[in-house]
């Protein structure tokens, strides 16, 4: 039979995935504290969540591993985009989560309150279970990425009460949080056996650094092996091309400390109330934040965290 060229670029078509990007959706819901998934799942309000997903270069019946990646506060930003750009030409498939579009939001900065971390951690894992049939991603092979809010959805999508409360099909196999909050000290010290690391920056007010100090600090002594790289001289989103600004009327977190207790209460550390609703979480809030944090890019940091990230995701679910 004489092939002719267009009969070999449909055979091509056919036996290869271009870059191939395009939305899927899923069922989530609404929690707004970590306890209404621990004591309330099963009751939660429904809510529709999309996300972004592309297929790197590959054959078509190719299993490509997959990075489901969480936004700041801010949303998504252009230096995140770079981030999945790079995860994409090594390979590896990405989704975008869209839980701030998802539920009409565009920033949460100066509240924290409409879109938290609890419901982006819900997100993270219908996304996962969604995704396992899909029949050009390896379920077996699956990070979670994050930065600033979504850190703190990277970092705490790990705690053992959550994912035991959550009960996912899927579980993720690496987690990297970018300036993640870890501010609040969880009560019982169980997180996943999954590697788990944080980046930050030494004079990050938003979230500070000696939050993930102290944090990672008696995760370790208790037996967890959490990676935590500090790049000094650098600030909040420090990864981002842009020069240190000041957030207007964002939290400054440098004073706060709280505590995580089992039935997921985030609770003032003095006082020992329960910040689970919008009310009493501002009022926790007032009671040691400040205003206006610094954040920006950082050369020298974001140089060396790009190169980690890719070396991170490399190893966990690139390396045989």
């Amino acid at each position: 039979m004489k092939l002719t060229f267009k009969s070999i670029f449909i055979s091509f078509l056919f036996n290869f995935i271009i870059s191939f990007t395009y939305e899927i959706e899923f069922v989530s819901a609404n929690p707004f504290s970590m306890k209404d998934i621990i004591t309330n799942i099963d009751n939660l309000k429904e809510q529709s969540v999309s996300g972004i997903l592309t297929l790197p270069e590959g054959k078509s019946n190719q299993k490509f591993p997959l990075i489901i990646a969480a936004a700041g506060s801010k949303d998504w930003s252009s230096h995140h985009i770079e981030y999945l750009k790079m995860y994409n030409e090594m390979g590896i498939a990405t989704l975008e989560l869209q839980s701030f579009k998802s539920r009409g939001e565009t920033s949460t900065v100066g509240s924290q309150n409409t879109v938290t971390i609890p419901m982006i951690i819900l997100d993270s894992y219908r996304a996962i279970d969604k995704l396992a049939d899909h029949p050009n991603i390896d379920i077996n092979r699956v990070a979670l990425t994050g930065w600033s809010l979504g850190g703190g959805v990277t970092l705490f999508s790990a705690w053992k009460p959550i994912i035991d409360a959550i009960n996912p099909q899927n579980s993720f196999a690496a987690h990297l949080a970018l300036y993640p909050p870890c501010f609040a000290e969880p009560e019982t010290l169980q997180f996943s056996d999954s590697p788990i690391h944080i980046l930050i920056g030494e004079l990050d007010q938003w979230v500070p650094a000696q939050a993930c100090v102290e944090l990672t600090d008696k995760l370790n002594k208790v037996g967890h092996n959490i990676g935590l790289t500090v790049y000094k001289d650098a600030h909040h989103s420090f990864d981002r091309n842009q020069d240190l600004i000041i957030a207007e009327n964002a939290y400054n977190f440098t004073d706060c400390r709280f505590n995580l207790t089992d039935d997921g209460a985030v609770r003032m550390k003095f006082l020992n109330i329960p910040m689970t609703t919008p009310f009493m979480q501002k009022i926790g809030f007032s009671m040691c934040a400040s205003r206006n944090p610094l954040f920006g890019g950082h050369k020298e940091s974001r140089d060396l965290a790009f190169d980690f990230s890719k070396e991170f995701m490399y190893e966990h679910l690139l390396k045989e």
